[in-house]
């Protein structure tokens, strides 16, 4: 059991896993999705009509931000509503909405990062 709690710790603070974070925002649906949920849970004909994109594809995103815990849900009669419970994800978004808020034009220009 300690050398399982050791081995999550590693792999928690390995860059690696913290580029896969990361990715999992950087997709402008998901991004979107979090987004929306930022301000009320919703279930999923809320955020196609919020989002515009199809139902099978609001549907995998949020099967994966659901899956790496950046989002909940919960089942109300033959509704699922998802939602972003973890005050860090809020925080996470607020601070990065701040920096880019300082830097937005420099990030818009880099030629290094595709956007």
């Amino acid at each position: 059991m300690a050398r399982l709690k050791q081995s999550a710790v590693a792999l928690a603070e390995s860059d690696e896993i913290l580029m896969k974070f990361f990715k999992g925002l950087a997709d402008q649906t998901r991004l979107r999705i979090v987004a929306a949920l930022l301000k009320k849970e919703r279930n999923v004909s809320e955020l196609i009509k919020s989002i515009g994109a199809p139902q099978s594809n609001i549907s995998n995103h949020l099967a994966c931000l659901k899956w790496c815990g950046y989002i909940t849900s919960r089942k109300e009669g033959t509704s699922i509503y998802y939602q972003i419970t973890d005050d860090r994800v809020r925080k996470i978004i607020g601070l990065a909405r701040e920096v880019v808020a300082g830097h937005a034009e420099n990030i818009y220009a880099c030629t290094r990062i595709k956007g």
